[in-house]
């Protein structure tokens, strides 16, 4: 008789609740788990949190911690303070985190260090601790100045299993040295949610509340601490958009952080040219993002988005981590002078709309994650393995990266192909983003 596992999902951030509403719906189908979804509090207020977890039908947080915001260390030791606690009452056998944000990193160390009463059996073996699975592994800007690119390594070098989203992940994780045996190349969960959500934001009337037509528009969002935080970097950004404004009006929803450093850099922009609003709901900034003419950001989720979505996206970095938007999407690679975003929005401008699909990002992420949590827990299946560049490990066999077979099948001989969890892939992209030197 096959015993339940119980997994804590770990959400925090509005970019993680969009990952983890699917997964939870997932998770909550299949009779092996039994989950709990815990809220960390790192964005808490109705307009980051709230808003999401209705729209996105996600259910009511079992377990919220209440961080609140902090300083890096102490938000991160909080949550881990916090979270050790929620391990010993919950004892769980699976922790699973999503994303790059601090309480990804807090809730994958503290699982990683805990000892629970019992030991559980997983796969041929047994643990002590609990599984830590980290979903949107992989990923690097190789730019060891953001606080993300810290916690994604960490958290990747800590975890058991690592769900990549894209190929560019499958090589990061390579080139570092990860066992093969603990990636999976399952897409992206992001786009699970997105594509889930559209009809639903179709009816939504945020156009009209805002006095813009479809495709008469940029939308902006700023949050990163090195493009807001600094006076003038943030005065140089808004002069940029600014000029781009007296072209095309930009509707610009602020993040919280970065209405607070407009206030304190007592800058003004012009109500003729700029719309400003509060944060905007989910299915509101999905309709932005599907009727702009450009989307200008700094956000790494919403490269992706404007990838699916076909809308020219323009970032407003000298890196990214996720460089399939670029050589398969609608990214172009701004930097953050004047001139280099001037031409990049020039360029955007002549991009031709339309979806991209990349591999696996088509609404069935999730699944694949849920199904390899299940046939690692060795409940009658037996997980294939990403090879090194995400092809599966079977000589011949085309069928996709990884596979599922119950472990009482025989093998299939070499000539036929298996069933498998993921589909044809894609050749492989070349990646836009390598390391340095």
């Amino acid at each position: 008789m096959t015993v339940s596992v119980k997994v804590l999902c770990v959400a925090g951030t509005r970019p993680n609740f969009v990952k983890v509403a699917a997964l939870m719906r997932c998770l909550s189908e299949h009779p092996l788990f039994r989950t709990k979804l815990v809220h960390t509090g790192q964005h808490y207020d109705a307009d980051l949190s709230g808003i999401f977890f209705r729209q996105l039908r996600m259910p009511v947080p079992d377990i919220e911690l209440g961080v609140g915001s902090g300083s890096h260390a102490g938000q991160t030791a909080e949550i881990m303070r916090r979270f050790e606690a929620v391990l010993e009452d919950e004892q769980p056998q699976v922790v699973l985190v999503v994303g790059d944000v601090n309480s990804t990193l807090a809730c994958a160390l503290a699982a990683a260090k805990f000892g629970l009463r019992e030991p559980f059996a997983w796969g041929r073996g047994s643990r002590t601790r609990p599984i830590v699975a980290h979903v949107e592994a992989g990923l690097r800007s190789f730019d060891e100045e953001m606080p993300e690119e810290v916690n994604r390594k960490v958290t990747d070098t800590i975890s058991d299993l690592l769900f990549v989203s894209e190929r560019s992940g499958l090589a990061n994780l390579a080139r570092e040295g990860v066992s093969r045996e603990k990636v999976f190349f399952v897409g992206n969960v992001v786009i699970d949610t997105l594509l889930a959500a559209r009809a639903g934001a179709g009816r939504s009337g945020i156009l009209d509340d805002l006095g813009v037509g479809g495709g008469a528009y940029g939308l902006v969002t700023l949050h990163r601490p090195s493009n807001v935080d600094d006076p003038a970097p943030l005065r140089g950004l808004l002069s940029t958009l600014d000029a781009i404004a007296s072209r095309l009006p930009l509707v610009f929803p602020l993040h919280p952080r970065t209405r607070q450093r407009l206030e304190e850099a007592n800058v003004s922009l012009d109500p003729s040219r700029w719309k400003l609003t509060p944060p905007a709901g989910y299915l509101e900034f999905v309709r932005l993002q599907s009727e702009a003419r450009v989307v200008l950001t700094d956000s790494g989720g919403i490269q992706e988005e404007t990838t699916v979505l076909g809308v020219p996206c323009v970032t407003l970095r000298e890196n990214t981590e996720r460089p399939v938007t670029v050589s398969e999407g609608t990214n172009i690679l701004a930097g953050t002078s004047r001139d280099g975003i001037l031409r990049a929005f020039e360029k955007a401008l002549e991009v031709p709309r339309g979806a991209r699909a990349p591999t696996y990002w088509d609404g069935k992420a999730a699944e694949r994650v849920v199904a390899v949590l299940a046939a690692s827990s060795g409940a009658g299946l037996t997980p294939t393995a990403c090879g090194p560049r995400g092809e599966s490990t079977s000589p011949g066999d085309p069928a996709g990266p990884c596979s599922e077979r119950r472990s009482d099948a025989p093998a299939a001989a070499p000539s036929a192909p298996r069933p498998h969890l993921m589909g044809i892939p894609a050749p492989a992209e070349r990646s836009r983003n390598p390391p340095p030197g």
